[in-house]
């Protein structure tokens, strides 16, 4: 259970703004025009651990990159590889073909199977050739372990979930910290979970946006940086989780990058390697039990299923693609490096910031980072913008 229902401020609302570059409207990464987020919480139960039964603190995130179709709609992208200590279902696909075809979806590590089996159920129901005229899709299923808060045995995401987390799918703002996938999340020891952030690039680079979404669940807590500052060994003795190794404590990463800048696959991946800086930068170690991946994905360079079928004919390739060079200046997809590496950083701390406190298994606990002594700890390192929203 959470312990309080009263919504928390994210990082900027805490006067504390990462890198350079402007976010967009939502800081968000439904600021990339069609993407749309959606979550399925499961919550119930308390106290004593029952294999198979609860308590459960677990669920789904739904990430559609555009409102359409998106098997017979594909839209260029990569799967990176930070530590394979986890799993991204049909990851090797998705790098052969460049392309996705599926909506991404993050969960505990042990509801994969279960979700991407209802991801399957979910596009058959909305297109009767697939298996049939053509071949059928291959899920993106992303996960993190939650068994420290919840009963992982029980597999308690449905295909009910999964459903309404993809019905739920909007654009505008989207709901942060302990909910869908993130729900029974740790980053850092504090609580973890869902977090988002956005760039967009000025008029003269395109005026591209990048957004990413992450499912945090690393990390100790003397490692965690908030713009560079050492805060975590600032809380080392702050509210200690009793009786945990913390070699133990979750360690993996789902991050989720979108942008509409025309990238295809190739350089896709090049963005995703940069997002590693951003985690990097949060404390984020990639230790030798993560299961940290990037899912990236250009919503404006797509590969129509059936070309016949288009109204109109794709842009050749030379002509849909950002240049990587751009000699003697700057080539815009270096400042795309930046957001990569901004929005990432900002977005963990977004998932920490937005997490309340939750009891989950076995009276285990996951406090919400305490803000009012992160904001100290700010200002004592210098950092007068930093302060409690009013």
């Amino acid at each position: 259970m959470a312990t309080s229902s009263t919504p928390r401020p994210r990082a900027r609302d805490c006067g504390i703004s990462i890198g350079t570059l402007p976010t967009g409207k939502y800081n968000a990464i439904t600021d990339v025009d069609g993407v749309r987020v959606g979550h399925s919480t499961v919550i119930r139960g308390e106290g004593a651990l029952a294999p198979g039964v609860g308590p459960v603190r677990t669920g789904v995130t739904a990430i559609r990159p555009h409102p359409g179709d998106l098997f017979r709609d594909k839209v260029a992208a990569w799967v990176q590889r930070i530590n394979g200590f986890g799993e991204v279902t049909n990851a090797e696909q998705v790098r052969e073909m460049g392309v996705l075809e599926t909506p991404i979806l993050l969960t505990g590590t042990q509801n994969v199977p279960r979700v991407a089996d209802a991801m399957l159920d979910w596009d058959f129901a909305r297109d009767p050739e697939l298996c049939v005229t053509t071949w059928g899709p291959g899920p993106v299923v992303a996960e993190c372990s939650d068994q420290y808060l919840s009963d992982a045995r029980g597999r308690h995401v449905s295909a009910a979930h999964v459903f309404a987390a993809l019905e739920a799918a909007r654009g505008g703002p989207v709901a942060e910290g302990s909910v869908g996938g993130g729900t029974g999340m740790t980053c850092c020891e504090f609580k973890g979970g869902i977090g988002t952030s956005s760039r967009v690039l000025p008029p003269e680079l395109g005026g591209y946006a990048l957004g990413v979404l992450v499912m945090s669940n690393f990390g100790r807590r003397e490692h965690l940086l908030i713009d560079g500052v050492p805060v975590g060994r600032a809380l080392r003795d702050w509210q200690p989780a009793a009786g945990v190794n913390p070699e133990r404590l979750g360690s993996s990463i789902i991050i989720v990058l979108a942008t509409d800048a025309p990238l295809d696959s190739r350089q896709l991946e090049r963005v995703s390697v940069r997002a590693a800086g951003g985690l990097a930068r949060a404390g984020g170690l990639y230790s030798t039990s993560s299961g940290d991946f990037v899912i990236a994905f250009s919503t404006t360079h797509r590969t129509a299923h059936n070309p016949a079928a288009r109204e109109q004919p794709q842009r050749t390739l030379a002509e849909s693609i950002l240049a990587d060079q751009n000699w003697p200046a700057a080539p815009p997809i270096n400042h795309l490096f930046q957001a990569a590496l901004e929005a990432t950083e900002e977005a963990i701390l977004n998932s920490l910031f937005a997490a309340e406190t939750m009891i989950g298994r076995d009276g285990h606990t996951r406090y919400g980072l305490p803000l009012a002594e992160v904001v100290a700890i700010m200002q004592a390192h210098g950092r007068g913008d930093a302060r409690l929203p009013a």
